[in-house]
């Protein structure tokens, strides 16, 4: 890769949302051993869960599809999102961290998450402020049933590569200021994943040391 890392350190988590399930089914039959799929409307993602759930043998793809949910989450809508979904990339408020907590006691289960960071200090997008996200990690390090595997952003919304570029390099920044603290990275995980980079700009966020890339219309055309 141009950006001289190692394909193998970066998952394609296919943005799948409005995308009809037949279609998925067939891209799911793929030959590169994709299969991770995310969503941002609980609904939706409960439905194609299920869907994929109920294919016979005959008719399931090789591999069946990893959920990752990548979008805000309302509160009224964990019961909804919580069966399915393998990582929860966009954890930003404490509220709804215990309110997670509490209802995944009631299931008796555990959820990989990562901390959504407002790196672009944009009014339009949700996450926490930079300079709260240590303190936002060391609050959720606290709930048993949540293990907090990284950080997710979204990436500036401009044109300017070097804006676009800085604003991923600050979420790495974070990373590495968590793992110098070392009581921040739970368990010695060193919080292995950065979810950044989406259609338009997964080449400046895999450069930056993006693990996940979020890429929908590059793979499904514009929706």
């Amino acid at each position: 890769m141009s950006a001289q890392r190692d394909a193998r350190e970066v998952q394609l988590v296919m943005v799948s949302k409005t995308v009809p399930v037949e279609r998925l089914s067939t891209m799911l039959h793929n030959p590169y051993g994709q299969y991770v799929l995310g969503e941002n409307k609980a609904q939706e993602l409960k439905g194609k869960a299920d869907y994929f759930a109920a294919l016979p043998e005959a008719d399931a793809p090789p591999h069946p599809p990893e959920w990752h949910f990548i979008g805000y989450l309302q509160s009224n809508k964990i019961k909804d999102m919580l069966p399915y979904t393998h990582l929860l990339h966009s954890l930003d408020r404490w509220s709804l961290a215990q309110k997670l907590q509490r209802k995944l006691e009631d299931m008796d289960q555990t959820l990989s998450v990562l901390l959504q960071v407002n790196a672009a200090r944009e009014d339009t997008k949700s996450g926490v402020m930079p300079e709260e996200a240590l303190d936002f990690l060391e609050r959720v390090n606290t709930l048993d049933r949540l293990s907090v595997q990284g950080f997710m952003t979204i990436g500036a919304n401009t044109s300017d590569e070097v804006v676009v570029r800085d604003s991923f390099k600050r979420l790495a920044d974070l990373r590495f200021q968590a793992r110098d603290l070392g009581s921040l990275a739970p368990q010695n995980q060193a919080l292995p994943h950065l979810s950044m980079g989406m259609s338009g700009d997964f080449e400046g966020a895999i450069a930056a040391g993006a693990t996940l890339v979020r890429v929908g219309s590059a793979i499904f055309g514009a929706r």
